[in-house]
């Protein structure tokens, strides 16, 4: 997990006066429950069992439930400054989706550490970089961070709602459906943490810097636990699996150079999330998850 830029230059200590930018629309938590449905999960979930792609989602979903709950930290200590009602309701919808993100990851993780996954090794890693943080940066700093992280789960979550085989390559059911769901969900409210760095008064710079440093640090380091979960596990060592696997993983969208590019985009200075218009598509799934005859609603315990 990047430990970020601890820039604290060129912010304001006060509110501005910050009218959001995002569409009005609502950003419901979802009481969602998917621990009965992982009972079963097998060892090599992801497509026909491909050993590498399990891992990646395996590494991904480690550091989930302690950076939702840095993400929710670093939005909270700024609620108070909030004066704009549409900002503070999709703020507190932000904080509602976040936490039960991080509550059912680590459901997740939980299976996958029994399964010799180590995932709890991950949650261990990301609790104590993002602790290490928190002690020594700014709480605009902290911000910009989730900010800028926001833009990797907002471009991870355009993939696997746009592209079929994004959703077929993560393979079980049960794990495409709470990717598939917190993937609606980051595209609800992609756009909170960064109204709210800057309504509080955020810089480009800071928030530019900070993403730059955490491209490098972000890939680099689910690159190297991603290879150490790989490392630990048996299949790892069988005859040409493991190269059938990067072969699989190279051809699919996963390594396209575009997510690249559209991380980048963050960079442009007057960037906003809500440029690339993505509520034709939130309407689409929210009413294909949880309409009427939605395919989720199963999982669902309650909805606030």
């Amino acid at each position: 997990m990047a430990l970020g830029i601890g820039e604290s230059t060129e912010t304001s200590s006060t509110s501005q006066v910050v009218q959001s930018s995002s569409p009005d629309l609502s950003i419901p938590t979802r009481r969602m429950e998917f621990e009965e449905a992982m009972a079963n999960l097998p060892k090599h979930f992801a497509r026909d069992g491909d050993l590498i792609s399990s891992h990646i989602i395996a590494a991904l979903s480690s550091v989930f439930p302690d950076g939702e709950d840095f993400f929710v930290r670093s939005v909270r200590h700024y609620r108070d400054q909030i004066t704009d009602p549409v900002l503070k309701r999709q703020v507190a919808g932000f904080i509602g989706q976040e936490s039960i993100h991080g509550r059912e990851h680590r459901t997740l993780n939980n299976r996958l550490a029994k399964l010799g996954y180590p995932t709890k090794r991950g949650e261990r890693i990301a609790k104590l970089a993002l602790g290490t943080r928190e002690r020594f940066a700014p709480a605009i700093s902290n911000l910009a961070e989730t900010a800028a992280l926001e833009h990797f789960t907002a471009t991870l979550a355009e993939m696997v709602l746009t592209e079929p085989e994004i959703r077929d390559i993560i393979g079980n059911d049960a794990v495409r459906d709470l990717f598939v769901w917190h993937a609606l969900e980051e595209a609800e409210h992609k756009a909170v943490a960064f109204d709210v760095y800057r309504a509080v008064g955020g810089s480009e710079r800071m928030r530019i810097i900070t993403m730059k440093a955490i491209r490098m640090v972000f890939v680099t380091s689910m690159t190297l636990q991603v290879c150490a979960s790989l490392a630990t596990d048996r299949a790892t060592y069988q005859k040409g699996r493991l190269r059938s696997s990067f072969r699989t993983v190279k051809n699919s969208p996963l390594a396209r150079r575009s997510i690249w590019r559209t991380l980048c985009e963050y960079d442009r200075k007057g960037f906003h999330p809500n440029d690339l218009d993505n509520t034709a598509l939130m309407v689409e799934w929210r009413e294909e998850l949880f309409g009427d005859d939605g395919t989720m609603v199963h999982y669902l315990r309650g909805q606030a």
